[in-house]
């Protein structure tokens, strides 16, 4: 993922410098002609405003989760926005959740500005294209995510508050649910190879003819995040690029340039795929999955080509393990039967030092009104 930034930023960069010189008539000795460098500004606009665009609607779907968290706000839901808004992680103070839905409002106003202005390019000429709307979705795109870093490094999400601990009652005994069957461990295995779609039909139906739901749900249950922002995710790298970018070909006047963007389209559109990839990585590293460095000798190289030319079959893998095994403090251990689960006692945090000693029998002897009776 983040060489995938990088690769976008490196075009951004590119596509900005270009405009800069354009504008500023660096490039007058080269393109002479005025009209000329009118239409190598729009195209270089149309350009950026495909890479803005693209980049926004990957992270939309996390922001809409954002958001449905911020308007629920149950524990886990503050205690995972925290980390992700607050500096250092910590608390920002007992206001906290309206903080934190000022920012995100401000992320989602920066792309919906960059869809309005993704609208003004496609559905105006430059001739006709209102400056003023421009210029203002340009602002607020630019200004939302400065202010909101600002915010949450210099405001109060960036500040530290030391929140009260909550109050354990020593006197209260836990129950529990524990198995002796219960085994983490530590050298788990692929269950089925990659081709063995014989072992279970539902999932390798499944995952061939759903294969972002099935996904997404299986993220989820692996503790990799939400469902439906994984299936969105990848439902947008795998289409957006598409459309996005032959849209945009339609806007551009030369020929060869439009081809160009078209194809580039299409292609990231395939490389969309490579987002199950990334996540069979974190899936392997993080359970110990075997790895095979089949390809060059790199373990996640071989990941990547997995899904890109059979995806159906990698995905199929990942949810048979995920039905084998079950998930269990970040780590892998065999699924407990039912029948095998007792109720019992969990010991208080003073007792967990302490050796139990079994009890045996002790012969006692009571005296009472001058009677002797031995027990």
């Amino acid at each position: 993922m983040n060489m995938a930034l990088l690769v976008w930023f490196f075009f951004v960069v590119a596509g900005v410098f270009l405009l800069f010189l354009l504008m500023t008539g660096a490039l007058n000795g080269v393109i002479t002609k005025n009209s000329l460098r009118k239409r190598w500004i729009e195209i270089t606009n149309q350009i950026l405003n495909a890479l803005f665009t693209i980049i926004c609607l990957y992270q939309h779907p996390k922001l809409c989760h954002h958001l449905v968290q911020v308007i629920r706000w149950h524990s886990t839901d503050s205690s995972e926005l925290r980390k992700i808004y607050c500096k250092n992680g910590g608390s920002a103070g007992p206001k906290e959740r309206v903080h934190v839905a000022f920012v995100v409002a401000l992320f989602h106003s920066t792309c919906i500005a960059q869809y309005i202005y993704c609208s003004l390019f496609w559905g105006f000429s430059l001739k006709r294209r209102p400056d003023w709307a421009v210029n203002l979705c340009m602002g607020i795109g630019l200004a939302a995510p400065i202010i909101a870093g600002l915010y949450m490094i210099y405001g109060p999400l960036g500040k530290k508050y030391t929140m009260p601990d909550p109050k354990l009652d020593d006197d209260l005994e836990s129950q529990v649910l524990q198995s002796d069957s219960k085994l983490i461990l530590t050298r788990p295995v692929w269950i089925g190879g990659l081709f063995n779609f014989s072992d279970d039909l539902t999932v390798a139906c499944s995952s061939l003819f759903c294969t972002c739901c099935v996904f997404g749900w299986n993220m989820e249950r692996l503790g990799f995040g939400n469902m439906y922002v994984h299936i969105f995710t990848f439902l947008l790298l795998c289409m957006a690029p598409f459309w996005v970018f032959n849209v945009t070909a339609l806007m551009i006047n030369d020929e060869a340039l439009r081809y160009l963007v078209g194809i580039t389209g299409i292609l990231l559109s395939f490389l969309g795929l490579l987002y199950g990839g990334y996540w069979r990585i974190q899936m392997r590293k993080r359970f110990g999955l075997p790895s095979n460095p089949f390809c060059c000798g790199y373990a996640g190289l071989s990941d990547f080509v997995r899904w890109f030319f059979c995806s159906p079959c990698a995905l199929a893998q990942e949810v048979r393990t995920g039905n084998f095994y079950e998930v269990e403090e970040g780590g892998l251990c065999l699924k407990e039967k039912k029948e095998e689960m007792k109720l019992v006692l969990a010991p208080l945090e003073r007792e967990r030092n302490t050796v139990t000693v079994p009890a045996v029998p002790v012969l006692i002897q009571i005296a009472e009104c001058g009677m002797s009776e031995k027990t």
